[in-house]
């Protein structure tokens, strides 16, 4: 596996990350007839919390992000992407697993939601996401705590 750490984000990395944002989800949303490329950039911009969020590094450069924001108890997993040429490496599963131990020790349950069709749901159902609801565009997972981790 490539060796990554987290680092907490601050608000100079919101042009790193929304370009990011753009290529990580160009396929998808191409795909569901939503791609709109100032729209992707700006719906980061418009969300991104650096006190909730960690960019993803490797070898010292940013390869992704990851935001865990604290929602009434529980959290919400948002804006988490891996740069393409780093994806099905294990990196996303490692991060994934580190925010999950995180919610598990605190009893707390984590929601998310994934694009239709995105190769991403399958790393969360692994992790024991399952389906609340979904729509023409998104689908919406959640995951209970794991008691034997806390």
């Amino acid at each position: 596996m490539v060796d990554w750490r987290l680092r907490p984000a601050s608000t100079a990395d919101v042009e790193a990350v929304a370009e990011l944002r753009a290529v990580v989800l160009r396929a998808d949303l191409e795909r569901l007839g939503r791609y709109d490329e100032q729209r992707v950039r700006q719906r980061l911009r418009d969300g991104f919390a650096p006190v909730h969020t960690w960019t993803i590094e490797v070898n010292g450069i940013l390869a992704g992000c990851v935001a865990l924001r604290p929602a009434e108890g529980d959290y919400w997993l948002e804006h988490f992407y891996l740069a393409p040429e780093l994806q099905g490496r294990g990196v996303g599963s490692a991060v994934l697993g580190r925010l999950l131990e995180r919610c598990d020790r605190e009893g707390a349950l984590i929601r998310l939601n994934v694009l239709q069709g995105s190769p991403a749901r399958r790393l969360y159902e692994r992790h024991r996401f399952t389906v609340e609801t979904e729509d023409e565009v998104d689908v919406f997972m959640v995951r209970d705590p794991d008691p034997a981790r806390r």
